[in-house]
């Protein structure tokens, strides 16, 4: 019944974040990631509440703040540039709409790596192809041809999870579309943004910028409400055909944003969705991060739950000696209602997110401003200190797997 040799499946950030409480607690690791090497940039990601205790656990709290943007704070602006609403970083304890740890997502994943590449096995340019489960182990067999046999199998491979299509059934079942798309590339800092970003709404849409690296570069942000699209979700170029067509005609910064946008190296584009699901876990077979409970770009959260579901899920393969069906229903039982917390924050957030209307947006940006002189007090902000919050961490201090 004891479980050692564990394949995880994505190499972003639940994946290398397990692979580490994995040896921590005496298991074996083996990562696979279908892309030939960790993925450079990405969208700017937060790290919230119990999330940050996660990383203090982890002995990793001054790396990861030494890769953080430094975003000081955001303002949103009139197509003319006049800030007219402006939130710090410093406030609300860090944990704001503006969080004092955020990082680009390219670099956290460096971070995770490097602590756990010298006790972990990655496999680079390859994926799970099939899986076969027995009483004793998974048999698995990857793209590659390569077949090998493991004890347990994770799937920490986003909200598009192959291995949760392989086991669990088709997206369709469990990916709930909250009607909004984002975009993210980086851009020169052509504003000469210092240590912070900057927003602007139109009906339906919004647009952002943030410096980073430095100052030397701009990260865009761009989102929109529409249905659910059917599109191909590794097919770049088209993406960036929707995103050119939905933002036509779009003011301030936009136009020169689209212009910069094909040449970007780190272009991501996708539905703000949740997954949900009864069970995270199938027989030897679990799943982490977005790939089993994704809250939404819009909640500013999945990172921090992938962070802390790690965690959880190695703390209590430990406790457990490795039974993976005492863990696994230990884990789901530990987690879900932080999770619900942070789906519910996340389809909040995407109700008022890119108003429909000018009179919308013209509200949107009266709540920013009155977020600035108003610390603590807002029904918006007691909920996402409550949710980032809302678990009380367990402690596997002294538990090893023997």
């Amino acid at each position: 019944m004891v479980s050692r040799h564990i394949l995880i499946s994505g190499a972003s950030i639940a994946g290398p974040a397990l692979a580490y409480w994995l040896h921590r607690f005496g298991f074996q690791a083996t990562v696979v990631e279908r892309s030939p090497g960790l993925r450079p940039g990405g969208q700017a990601i937060d790290i919230r509440g119990v999330a940050k205790q996660v990383v203090r656990r982890m002995g990793l709290d001054e790396q990861v703040r030494a890769a953080c943007t430094d975003t000081d704070g955001m303002s949103l602006v009139t197509r003319k540039n006049r800030r007219v609403a402006t939130l710090r970083a410093d406030q609300f304890d860090g944990d704001g709409l503006i969080a004092e740890i955020e990082i680009l997502r390219g670099d956290l994943s460096e971070v995770f790596h490097a602590a756990s590449k010298h006790t972990t096995e990655y496999l680079f340019s390859d994926r799970i192809e099939s899986l076969r489960e027995d009483a004793d182990g998974v048999d698995v067999r990857f793209a590659s041809g390569l077949e090998r046999r493991f004890d347990l199998v994770v799937g920490a491979d986003g909200l598009h999870s192959g291995v949760r299509s392989l086991v669990f059934g088709p997206e369709s079942d469990f990916l709930h579309h909250l009607g909004h798309y984002v975009a993210f590339f980086t851009v020169p800092n052509r504003l000469g943004l210092n240590r912070w970003a900057l927003g602007y709404g139109e009906p339906g849409v919004s647009v952002g910028i943030r410096s980073i690296h430095d100052n030397q570069e701009a990260m865009a942000f761009l989102s929109f409400r529409s249905p659910e699209l059917d599109y191909d979700y590794r097919d770049i170029e088209a993406q960036k055909a929707m995103v050119r067509e939905r933002f036509a005609g779009v003011a301030w910064e936009t136009p020169w944003l689209l212009e910069h946008m094909g040449a970007a190296p780190d272009f991501f584009f996708d539905s703000c969705a949740q997954i949900q699901l009864e069970s995270w876990s199938a027989g030897r077979v679990a799943l982490l991060g977005d790939a089993a409970f994704c809250p939404s770009p819009l909640s500013g959260q999945g990172t921090s739950l992938a962070i802390v579901g790690a965690y959880v899920l190695a703390g209590e393969l430990a406790a457990a000696q490795g039974n993976h069906v005492v863990a696994f229903a230990q884990y789901q039982r530990t987690l879900r209602g932080f999770v619900a917390a942070n789906q519910k924050m996340g389809r909040d957030n995407a109700a008022n997110a890119a108003p429909a209307s000018r009179l919308g947006v013209g509200a949107q940006y009266l709540v920013m401003a009155a977020l600035r002189y108003l610390p603590g007090k807002t029904l918006l902000m007691r909920k996402l200190l409550r949710a980032v919050n809302d678990l009380e961490l367990p402690d596997y201090a002294n538990v090893v797997a023997s």
